[in-house]
């Protein structure tokens, strides 16, 4: 089966000054389409999005929901299809970003500057040699860098509202067979954005405080064949502003600091053995810093503490894949990884994890027919010297099993999945919090799909719809036990979600002009089933969790000049079950884009401008956390 790729373009990127612009041809892959439902960003796409970080540019895929906390600084986390951000797994050229201690990832850390792509998965992405740490998420992330085809070097500045200054630079160089690139930025933001919360009750004005934010990012790869590698440095000071209180939102500042100083490297290797056998090796290694401060005297009402936490992570994994005929692959991988993690809190012993994985797999591509079945095994021990102990070993199989049938350019998907998250470290031994006892999260998915493609000489279109249903047991919650002021994590009931994600993409080209459509809709209902009896919370929407959300990116080029437009709606979301009408209320967010670069034999000048948010809705994704209304971007860049 023949799949045409549309005519790609790096107008994009080279009026960000990150590449030359290279026009190419229609190629054709041959290959079968993904059972998975899949989402992708790519090239082009992905670079003409008025984003700055991986989180931004998820926002506009179907069933994800991003929780962010305001500003420049706030942690920025993603949700697929409401199973939580700790089913999510993200991935960075095929290996994964982890946090034993409270499982999940900030996108933030991430920038968009050295991506070649960003997509995502509901079920596995499959592949006949790939490690079972993939198979261990609910979805999952990937971000592929850049593999650079020749010597290229862009400098970058940016000028941005509430004091916003960023510097970045890339450098990219091709040698022989070995290629790379070095990204480096420093950005530094006051983020004293101001804000409105109205509401029935109260109608409050004011100038966000606490909410700077200034970091540096160094990362560099290096590829040669089967061989990558990635290393990255992340060093950030941040406020941490807490919630709007009423009429007081300029006085009463529960003032917080946080430092971060992230560090990984990882390495992979890849070869193929005779066309029948695949061989794959990774490894990392980690290493994070994180210190959260509220010793302040303008804090009121609020515990003061300075707790600095730090985490060690070691990682390996070995898979094999093996065609035995042309038509059919099997595959298996074992992945370990050690995690410790230290903090100077009271009555807190260091923690150690290790955590295995074993997963056997097997794909079918059968004239028209696609199938694949896998068995996951996962293994969890933890050790510490606490009065209290380590919580029991964890060890568990979960299978996932997917099937498609292509009919010209339709091709129907339907798949299963089980899968768990165990409990983080943080859920198991925080002081005070933590409770040994807890049982895994587990998550069971059912998904019925189709995807359509039409391809033309001049212009292309796909869409693909997927249904599901998803039913979560023990979530883990935190809960008061005795009285308000002690709170424990807990097991408690069970959440059944179904739901529509929808995709429909449309590209034309003629002469020098390029059009893209991207769109995307998600329709969920997510409701709590864990007690019948209690009529405040039985059949009730899951907190944060919008029916409705939708989202529309045009791209114009011509040239080297192209205009994006964007526009994403997402409705209303229930926050408390305390009062039904605690709701954070549907927004519209649109930002443009203006970008242009001008070329003088090998070298090239741009500027680009975006407006976000250009309706000026002050929306919040979490309550009293209002997000800045609207701002501007200029940036300049120069090419070489």
């Amino acid at each position: 089966m023949c799949l045409p790729v549309l005519s790609l373009y790096a107008l994009t990127a080279s009026a960000q000054g990150m590449d030359s612009i290279q026009h190419l041809e229609n190629v054709e892959v041959y290959g079968k389409r993904p059972i998975a439902t899949s989402q992708t960003l790519r090239g082009a796409d992905l670079q003409a999005l008025a984003t700055t970080s991986v989180a931004d540019a998820l926002k506009y895929f179907a069933g994800v929901q991003i929780k962010d906390y305001g500003g420049l600084g706030g942690l920025k986390t993603v949700n697929v299809r409401s199973m939580g951000a700790q089913h999510v797994g993200i991935y960075i050229d095929g290996i994964r970003i982890t946090n034993a201690q409270n499982g999940t990832v900030d996108l933030g850390k991430f920038s968009l500057s050295s991506m070649e792509s960003v997509s995502l998965y509901n079920a596995n992405k499959l592949d006949n040699c790939q490690s079972a740490s993939e198979y261990a998420s609910g979805a999952t992330v990937y971000m592929r860098t850049r593999r650079p085809t020749n010597d290229s070097l862009s400098v970058q500045l940016r000028r941005a509202s509430f004091s916003t200054w960023m510097a970045k630079v890339n450098a990219q160089f091709k040698w022989r067979r070995w290629s790379g690139f070095v990204d480096g930025e420093w950005t530094y933001s006051e983020g004293d954005y101001p804000f409105r919360y109205h509401s029935e009750y109260e109608d409050t004005v004011g100038r966000r405080a606490n909410s700077d934010i200034h970091y540096g990012r160094i990362e560099g790869a290096l590829f040669n064949g089967g061989f990558s590698s990635h290393i990255y440095y992340y060093e950030s000071e941040r406020g941490c502003p807490g919630g709007i209180v009423r009429r007081l939102s300029d006085k009463y500042i529960n003032v917080a600091r946080e430092w971060d100083r992230d560090f990984f490297v990882q390495a992979s290797y890849e070869r193929q053995f005779a066309e029948r056998h695949r061989f794959k090796v990774n490894t990392k290694y980690t290493n994070e810093y994180l210190r959260y401060c509220t010793k302040y005297p303008e804090n009121q009402n609020t515990a003061r503490v300075d707790n600095h936490y730090r985490q060690e992570d070691g990682y390996g994994a070995v898979c094999y894949g093996f065609m035995p005929w042309s038509w059919l692959s099997l595959s298996t991988s074992y992945d370990v990884r050690y995690s410790k993690l230290q903090a100077d809190l009271k009555r807190f012993d260091d923690v150690h994890r290790l955590d295995q994985k074993q997963v056997i797999a097997a794909q079918m591509n059968w004239h028209d027919i696609q199938a694949a079945v896998s068995l996951l095994h996962q293994h969890y021990h933890d050790f510490t010297f606490a009065n209290a102990g380590a919580a029991d070993p964890l060890d568990r199989w979960t299978p996932t099993l997917s099937v498609a049938y292509t009919l010209k350019k339709l091709t129907m998907r339907v798949w299963y999945k089980k899968i768990f998250r165990a409990p983080t470290l943080n859920d198991l031994y925080y002081t005070q919090v933590g409770n040994r006892n807890l049982k895994p999260e587990y998550t069971k998915q059912w998904n019925i799909g189709v995807e359509y493609h039409y391809d033309k000489r001049q212009w292309n279109a796909s869409l693909q719809a997927d249904l599901y249903w998803n039913k979560i047991e023990n979530r883990i919650v935190c809960l008061p036990m005795k009285g308000t002021y002690t709170w424990s994590m807990m097991n408690y009931g069970y959440t059944f979600c179904r739901g529509l994600n929808a995709t429909a993409q449309g590209r034309y080209h003629t002469g020098e002009w390029q059009f893209s459509l991207l769109t995307s809709l998600t329709w969920q209902h997510d409701v709590n089933r864990t007690d019948p009896t209690d009529e405040d919370t039985y059949d009730k929407p899951i907190c944060y969790a919008p029916t409705l959300s939708t989202g529309i990116t045009a791209i114009a080029a011509w040239r080297t000049l192209q205009f994006t437009a964007s526009y994403l709606h997402v409705g209303e979301r229930m926050w408390s079950y305390a009062d039904p009408d605690d709701v954070l209320e549907a927004y519209n967010n649109v930002d443009v884009k203006l970008s242009y670069t001008r070329h003088v034999k090998k070298n090239s000048l741009g500027v680009c401008l975006e407006v976000c948010d250009l309706l000026d809705e002050q929306y919040e994704h979490i309550p009293r956390y209002p997000m800045p209304g609207r701002n501007y971007k200029l940036t300049l860049t120069f090419g070489i």
